[in-house]
């Protein structure tokens, strides 16, 4: 599911086109094991970055590498099994920064994880080209995501 939004411009000020990224994803593995996949430091590495510089506490900032980019991640709030949030940025000069929500909750024998990203400002081409680029990226890493819990495989390409 993705869902996205346009929150109401306040009276009398100018609208702004603003964008939020929500998915949903069923999953099959427990919450807890959910929530350790982004607040974890190696489980981390296991299906999105390569590798993870520093700690995922909340307060911490850490630096996420990729082979050919490396950007950092704020942990705002950490709440075991229920809640993960952190801020990062979408451009190296940190003009787009956004908020990334993923709450966990028991579903089943498994788990129902919402996340939601953003605001992203569209009324300019960078803006919009973030929340597109957001779109994919966030559809394939819950995509890995899903592979590295469920099924113990790796999707990330091969560099």
């Amino acid at each position: 599911m993705v869902d996205v939004t346009a929150p109401a411009a306040k009276r009398g000020a100018p609208k702004e086109a603003i964008r939020t990224i929500r998915m949903r994803r069923r999953l099959a593995a427990s919450p807890e094991r959910v929530f350790r996949a982004f607040s974890d430091p190696e489980e981390l590495a296991r299906w999105f970055p390569e590798g993870v510089d520093g700690g995922l506490a909340v307060g911490s900032r850490t630096t996420l590498v990729w082979p050919r980019r490396r950007l950092w991640w704020e942990v705002t709030e950490a709440t075991p099994s229920r809640r993960f949030v952190f801020r990062w940025p979408w451009d190296d000069a940190d003009r787009l920064v956004t908020s990334v929500t993923v709450d966990v909750r028991p579903s089943g024998y498994g788990t129902l994880l919402d996340l939601e990203d953003g605001p992203f400002s569209i009324d300019s081409a960078e803006g919009l080209d973030a929340w597109a680029a957001g779109l994919e990226g966030w559809a394939e890493a819950l995509a890995m995501l899903r592979a590295h819990l469920d099924f113990s495989v790796d999707l990330r390409p091969l560099v």
